[in-house]
């Protein structure tokens, strides 16, 4: 039953942990909103977009808010301390765009963006990691050698787009003209902005709406640009996590078939051994049919023992994963979709591995059987 109750314990809990954490990275993007598009520019024909351009599509029926997103790594310090941050160079949209919660002070306006104001706001971990405190607002740090004032501090939000795809924990926004007079790499022109639909449209009114503006400024080329919406992303989600259950759904299923030859071996076993037993109730009258589902029962028994074993184990062992990320906001729970096929599994298993040994048992003449080892 060893074979049984690890294939068993492999296919319940490997498909577990991909459906839990499926379960955690679905609820992550649908927390950033339903209203939110990103675009991302690869080829700009010659005509790139630049912030009046974005002002320009913030008055169409379908758009509410646009906003550029640059992004880099740079070293941020304060006094003696200084670490690696995530800077992103935006406007005073995107806060909006993507919800972000403001701890103290405020976010960037759009008079620091036309202005090129050297101001700067911070999450709660670059506040307590190179400042030392939350209530920092007014001091000065330093980005790449350059001073920025922090006039906010946001609350840690893992949910956030910045926060998923940031290269750290440590997080600045900065406005989008200074990132660029700041960044060497970095020109006016927009190659990647976010846009959230007007309150009385949709997603996909949005997302149809850019397109075709997009379209039409870049001659009919849909490969010039690419856009994601928080459906893309969950769809994109789901057909990785869908590949990967099949994969490992395969890999214990090997495992299973494994157990099951070492069932058949087991029972070919039992069957030698017991051959005079065979014998005696073939003398006394027990059919072919009634010697082939004796042993065939024996082996589906075997099975159903080793799958009820490995069931009560993965449901232990998933408990004692989820006490131990508990803290990460992830819950592994028993699949009971994943439970019923294993069942099913392991009945198959019994049945096709156990018929060749039960088979053998059922054509054994009486007359043999009783001589077997005389």
């Amino acid at each position: 039953m060893l074979g049984i109750i690890i294939g068993v314990m492999a296919l319940v809990i490997l498909v577990s942990l991909v459906s839990g954490a499926t379960g955690s990275v679905k609820n992550t993007i649908n927390s950033l909103g339903t209203n939110m598009i990103s675009v991302t520019i690869s080829d700009d024909k010659g005509n790139p977009i630049k912030q009046s351009d974005l002002d320009e599509w913030m008055n169409t029926d379908n758009i509410k808010d646009a906003a550029p997103l640059a992004t880099g790594s740079m070293t941020g310090k304060f006094d003696d301390n200084s670490d690696t941050v995530t800077v992103y160079g935006t406007t005073s949209q995107y806060a909006d765009i993507e919800n972000l919660s403001l701890l103290l002070g405020r976010f960037i306006k759009s008079s620091d963006v036309d202005n090129n104001t050297d101001v700067c706001v911070i999450n709660e971990t670059f506040a307590q990691e190179i400042i030392g405190y939350e209530d920092c607002l007014g001091k000065v740090i330093s980005l790449d050698g350059a001073k920025y004032t922090v006039v906010g501090v946001l609350e840690d939000d893992t949910s956030s787009l910045t926060s998923m795809f940031g290269s750290g924990d440590m997080i600045c926004y900065i406005p989008y003209t200074s990132y660029i007079r700041l960044s060497t790499d970095t020109t006016s022109d927009i190659t990647s902005f976010y846009i959230s639909c007007a309150d009385n449209s949709t997603t996909e009114l949005a997302k149809n709406e850019i397109e075709q503006i997009l379209l039409d400024r870049f001659e009919d080329d849909d490969d010039a640009y690419d856009i994601t919406t928080s459906d893309t992303l969950e769809s994109a989600m789901s057909n990785i996590t869908s590949i990967l259950t099949i994969l490992l759904g395969g890999i214990a299923g090997i495992s299973l078939v494994v157990g099951g030859i070492g069932i058949m071996n087991i029972m070919l076993v039992t069957v030698t051994e017991r051959t005079r037993e065979i014998g005696i109730r073939k003398a006394i009258g027990a059919s072919r049919r009634v010697i082939l589902q004796q042993f065939l029962l024996e082996a589906v028994v075997l099975c159903m023992i080793g799958c009820a074993i490995g069931i009560f184990l993965s449901w232990t062992i998933l408990r004692v994963i989820s006490v131990i990320v508990s803290s990460l906001d992830l819950a592994f729970s028993m699949n009971a979709t994943v439970v019923i096929i294993a069942v099913a599994f392991c009945f198959f298993i019994g049945v096709v591995f156990g018929l060749y040994p039960a088979n053998k048992a059922a054509k054994m003449k009486p007359i043999d059987a009783l001589h077997y080892g005389d």
